[in-house]
């Protein structure tokens, strides 16, 4: 899990970096909470989606926003962080060019950013969005979504509230074309606290399953 330190458009953007040498590789970035409550790279959250994807042989990239940790500059109310996670993405995909295939996860604002993300880039396959904060952001960019997913959140959360979540899921499944699968963890608030193994059970159940159906469609 080798530290890498690259330009960013504020400056030097620190992350953490797992490569697979085989050069057609999927690769997948994760995004972490919000930088101004604690969110980091380093969110038990963040560093469990990034294993979940090392484990099913991606290349995986998860860093530092503007302003966090060794990241330079400063919080810019996600529209500095998108540009972040932007250049993360080309910066990532610049060692990955044969790859065949991308994904993104987020967590909270980190989904929120990957979202936006995602609108902008069409070789994105697949997204994990966790607590997704519809109540709190406009997700009216996705109109329509390009890629199917899953959104994940607890019954619980108190920052979120469920209905919000849901609605922003119909919302979505009206569209042709893609498939939006919602899970709900019972019991788990905003942070999963104690709920974390329930979480990414639900995860991995749904990546695997994805890339099943990927694999029978290419052969």
């Amino acid at each position: 899990m080798p530290e890498v330190i690259f330009n960013g458009p504020a400056g030097r953007i620190e992350g953490r970096y797992h490569h697979v040498k085989d050069p057609t590789a999927p690769v997948a970035m994760i995004m972490h909470p919000h930088p101004q409550f604690g969110g980091t790279m380093n969110n038990q959250i963040v560093y469990d989606l990034y294993y979940t994807f090392v484990k099913r042989g991606f290349s995986v990239l998860r860093f530092n926003f503007r302003g966090v940790g060794r990241s330079q500059g400063e919080y810019d109310n996600g529209i500095g962080e998108l540009s972040d996670a932007a250049a993360a993405l080309d910066w990532m995909q610049g060692f990955n060019v044969e790859s065949r295939g991308c994904w993104l996860a987020g967590f909270s604002f980190g989904a929120w950013i990957s979202m936006q993300l995602l609108m902008r880039r069409p070789e994105v396959a697949g997204f994990i969005s966790v607590a997704p904060p519809a109540n709190l952001y406009d997700f009216s960019f996705l109109a329509p979504c390009p890629s199917s997913g899953l959104m994940i959140n607890g019954d619980d959360d108190a920052v979120v509230p469920p209905d919000s979540v849901v609605k922003l899921v119909e919302r979505l499944k009206i569209q042709k074309g893609i498939v939006i699968d919602h899970e709900v963890v019972p019991g788990a608030n905003h942070f999963f606290a104690d709920q974390q193994e329930a979480l990414m059970s639900n995860i991995d159940a749904y990546l695997d399953r994805r890339l099943e159906e990927s694999n029978e469609e290419a052969a």
